[in-house]
């Protein structure tokens, strides 16, 4: 028996699920799997797939609450959305309907290539943004050096949604333990692989999601980080 397993997001798992119905599918995604149309339950996803979520959009309250906590007197707040995504229009109503929550106004920029990433933070810089939220998407870890040095470059407080980023010099990041998400990927698979259906294992949730933030890049852009948001922090980058 083989199994495919997925980690690139909702693109990559859509397209296992549009090539077979038959071989056992494993994914890794950020959204909610019902609302992707990849299973029809969390807890019995039935068919052929199974896997583990984020489920950012439940997140994104807490991502935005973080970067306002950061920047209290942020005026202008900004996410960065690759309009690529297939997920991109749940994306940005999901950071629309968070930031409409804890009553703040949200501007979005797109990038969807390497250039237009330059060109969303020349417009960022343009807009005055006081604070950017950069959405979760593959592009976008593939060009984490990139966003990170952008970031510094234009002295933007961001907040990304994976720890490598806050590893690579990025302010603060708040996301799940990617290690533990691929356990669970490596675990799901090898259960398969004995006889157990992957309809019958339900889709998993991160067990933690952790805060970390980097004094060194907030130095850099001249930021004093507030001391009930370090005393937080899973981790300080220092």
């Amino acid at each position: 028996m083989a199994v495919i397993v997925t980690i690139g997001g909702e693109p990559s798992a859509l397209a296992a699920k549009a090539s077979t119905t038959a071989i056992p599918i494993v994914f890794a995604v950020g959204d909610d799997p019902i609302r992707s149309g990849l299973v029809s339950s969390v807890n019995r996803p039935g068919g052929n797939m199974t896997g583990m979520s984020t489920f950012i959009a439940a997140v994104e309250p807490k991502r935005l609450g973080l970067l306002r906590e950061l920047r209290p007197s942020a005026t202008t707040m900004a996410a960065l959305v690759n309009p690529a995504n297939v997920q991109a229009e749940m994306q940005m109503g999901d950071i629309q309907a968070a930031a409409r929550n804890i009553g703040n106004e949200i501007k979005t920029v797109h990038a969807g290539t390497v250039r237009e990433i330059d060109a969303a933070f020349a417009a960022l810089a343009q807009m005055r943004a006081d604070a950017l939220l950069v959405a979760t998407d593959a592009l976008f870890f593939t060009r984490l050096t990139q966003l990170v040095v952008l970031a510094a470059r234009h002295a933007i407080p961001t907040l990304y949604s994976r720890r490598e980023f806050a590893a690579a010099g990025g302010l603060m990041s708040y996301g799940p333990n990617q290690d533990e998400s691929y356990r669970t990927l490596g675990l799901y698979a090898a259960r398969i692989l004995k006889g157990e259906k992957p309809g019958d294992l339900p889709v998993q949730g991160p067990v933690k999601y952790e805060l970390v933030i980097n004094l060194n890049a907030a130095k850099a852009i001249g930021l004093t980080v507030p001391p009930t948001l370090l005393a937080r922090a899973d981790e300080v980058i220092e």
